[in-house]
């Protein structure tokens, strides 16, 4: 291994981490928020919505984000509408996301107990602060090992950026080995990168997982 290329690559490497990171964090923040709308219409079962809502979480969670990108960058341009590669990469990651928030919240949502419903209501809280203050921090609780799970596959999913000709980390690795053949070392900063990026992650998900645990069930 030759520690000069990789001196010489590193500045490459760490434009294209801030790059991934940066359109990683805003369609896993869109992801979220899609999530928390389509949980919430699929809960609560509003009419006509909630037949849109399950459409769109089939259609995503089966269909690879690969396609996703294509027919969002080379497929929609057909129509007129045309989007730079980030914003691509972007909203794909945050469409395909969003269908795996929206299960992960709705099973937490609908795995409290009922009985607390129950109760809240018989004394007095309204159907708003009984959702707000009993149901929702209840479901957030359950849903953690989800989300975090979902956010470092997203993470994850990152990788595929490089088929829409955006320069992250897999395009920036594919491209220099493609030019100097210096495999090894590009494949080396690759997998530091990646680890760079998914490690504390992991570590504060794990974290707050066990937060959420011992505020749930004191262990």
């Amino acid at each position: 291994m030759n520690t000069e290329v990789l001196r010489s690559y590193l500045p490459l490497f760490t434009e294209a981490f801030l790059l991934t990171v940066k359109i990683g964090w805003i369609g896993i923040a869109l992801s979220f928020l899609i999530g928390f709308v389509c949980a919430f219409i699929r809960y609560f079962r509003i009419p006509v919505l909630t037949g849109i809502v399950k459409g769109y979480v089939e259609l995503f969670r089966n269909t690879p984000l690969l396609i996703q990108l294509f027919f969002i960058y080379y497929g929609l341009p057909a129509v007129g509408i045309r989007v730079s590669a980030e914003v691509c990469g972007a909203v794909g990651l945050g469409l395909l996301g969003g269908s795996y928030m929206t299960e992960s919240i709705r099973s937490g949502l609908e795995a409290v107990p009922y009985i607390q419903t129950e109760s809240a209501l018989s004394l007095g809280m309204t159907k708003t602060a009984l959702f707000v203050h009993v149901i929702l921090p209840q479901a957030l609780s359950i849903s953690v090992p989800a989300l975090v799970a979902n956010l470092i596959f997203l993470l994850k999913e990152t990788s595929v950026f490089s088929a829409i000709s955006l320069m992250d980390l897999m395009f920036t690795a594919k491209d220099l080995i493609g030019l100097y053949y210096n495999t090894t070392e590009s494949l080396v900063l690759l997998v530091l990168f990646y680890i760079l990026m998914l490690l504390p992650v992991s570590i504060a998900g794990s974290l707050i997982e066990k937060k959420a645990r011992f505020k749930m069930f004191g262990d």
